[in-house]
């Protein structure tokens, strides 16, 4: 799948200290315990965290770490990237044009992937983190739960991939 332990541990590691910085940094272990994360697993996420310039460090008796700035500014997306995560579906590498496939081509899905990928980082980045602890990404996304699944279109599609005879 698109988003690894890394990626996932990250925002809940960002939603935690959000809801529990409040006046005071919050300590790694005091996360990791929370959030049932390895806290050295935990610590190399915040290095990159860190380095991206998403959470602040603060050194001493009572230290740990802040948000670098205010919830409703941080993106989903930022703090993904910010953990080194690739949004991508693709198996091809994104920095060349190189495809897939053994003679360098890409393969026939190539397309549908990297839409997908690219749907995928559009939610994401329209997610804040104060979206999150505040619980309006259903808001911002409403789900129909009656929803079904268009028979007639479905059948219709099918129809028109059968081959011909």
């Amino acid at each position: 799948m698109i988003l690894s332990t890394k990626g996932r541990y990250a925002v809940m590691a960002m939603v935690d200290l959000a809801m529990h910085q409040k006046e005071k940094p919050v300590g790694l272990a005091a996360i990791a315990d929370r959030q049932e994360i390895p806290l050295a697993y935990l610590e190399q996420i915040f290095a990159k965290l860190k380095r991206a310039s998403v959470v602040q460090s603060v050194r001493g008796p009572g230290g740990g770490y802040t948000l670098a700035k205010p919830a409703y500014l941080l993106r989903i997306s930022d703090i993904v990237e910010a953990s080194e995560e690739a949004i991508k579906m693709t198996r091809c590498a994104t920095d060349t044009h190189v495809g897939c496939m053994a003679d360098k081509t890409r393969c026939v899905t190539h397309d549908l992937w990297e839409g997908l990928g690219e749907q995928i980082f559009h939610y994401l980045n329209s997610i804040t983190l104060a979206d999150v602890i505040g619980r309006k990404v259903r808001d911002k996304f409403p789900r129909d739960e009656h929803a079904a699944p268009h028979a007639t279109l479905y059948a219709e599609l099918t129809e028109s991939l059968q081959p011909v005879a």
